[in-house]
């Protein structure tokens, strides 16, 4: 292709998978109130957000791939270490939302970018440019800045925060496994294999460390509903979909939107006030965004 035509197409090939991350993140931050709304445990949660999104990821699978080619073979190598790691993240994330405040464990778990560049580099031998550090390093500014309210050391969530930390790294491998699994399958496809997997491994951890596998209550149904078709099916899916298109580095920047939401969020629902300093977080964290942009 003749670089004008590239330059020419790029706008709109970038517009589209953008506006799915930003969708995604938002639809992934809700994920700690449903978790804290659940009357389950943490690891049984975890299972249900996954299961119960299977028949819609199917549907969108089938629906997806009507009349186009079938793919290579089903539950490619990348597709299962992307389940692997993300069974992984769930069970260090919902573990995290319970032992911590909700903004710990959403600053540590969008560590993630970190791990990115720094798996992206150790195991793909992946240089960074120097726009993705900037961009990396505003981000994780504005994190800090965003939640400064809440990063408070204590004796009481220092776990909780530990397992946020691990959530990130697991997540870090998430983003490159499934860039890795979109080559030649569809982000459908992608999606239901790899939510397969989770959900496989993260009912054997929720038959084995938690006695109580169903909600005892309407309220806690509806939470697991929501948390499975919002949260994952549409967060994870329109993830999936964006990292067809955009590299891993840059969409792991975009998740960083997850904590400016769950300060939306606290300050319509819980009525908590944004400082001047959170909001020159917010606004650090989409310069850094702005940075990193692919040109």
């Amino acid at each position: 292709m003749k670089p004008s035509a590239s330059l020419t197409s790029r706008p709109e090939s970038i517009a589209a998978p953008f506006s799915a991350l930003v969708v995604a993140a938002v639809a992934m931050g809700l994920s700690p109130i449903f978790v804290r709304l659940a009357d389950v445990g943490p690891f049984t949660s975890a299972f249900w957000r996954v299961a119960l999104s299977l028949p819609v990821l199917y549907a969108w699978m089938k629906v997806s791939e009507r009349g186009g080619t079938s793919p290579a073979r089903a539950f490619p190598r990348a597709t299962i270490w992307a389940g692997v790691a993300f069974s992984a993240d769930l069970f260090f994330w919902h573990l995290s939302i319970v032992t911590t405040t909700v903004a710990d464990a959403t600053f540590f778990a969008t560590t993630a970018p970190i791990w990115v560049v720094l798996f992206g580099w150790l195991l793909f031998r992946r240089r960074v440019s120097p726009a993705i550090l900037v961009g990396l390093g505003l981000c994780i500014l504005g994190g800090t800045a965003l939640l400064a309210q809440s990063l408070q050391m204590k004796v009481g969530t220092a776990l909780g925060d530990l397992y946020g930390l691990i959530t990130g790294v697991f997540f870090g491998l998430y983003f490159l496994a499934v860039q890795a699994a979109r080559e030649g399958h569809s982000a459908a496809r992608v999606t239901f294999e790899a939510t397969t997997v989770t959900a496989a491994l993260l009912l054997l951890a929720a038959l084995g460390l938690e006695r109580q596998l169903f909600p005892r209550s309407l309220h806690g149904l509806m939470a697991l509903i929501a948390l499975a078709w919002i949260s994952h099916a549409g967060g994870q899916g329109l993830l999936t979909v964006a990292l067809g298109r955009l590299p891993a580095t840059f969409s792991s920047l975009v998740i960083f939107l997850e904590a400016i939401a769950a300060a939306c969020m606290a300050w319509v629902i819980l009525g908590e006030p944004v400082t001047a300093i959170q909001a020159g977080g917010g606004l650090a964290i989409l310069a850094g965004i702005y940075v990193a942009r692919p040109r």
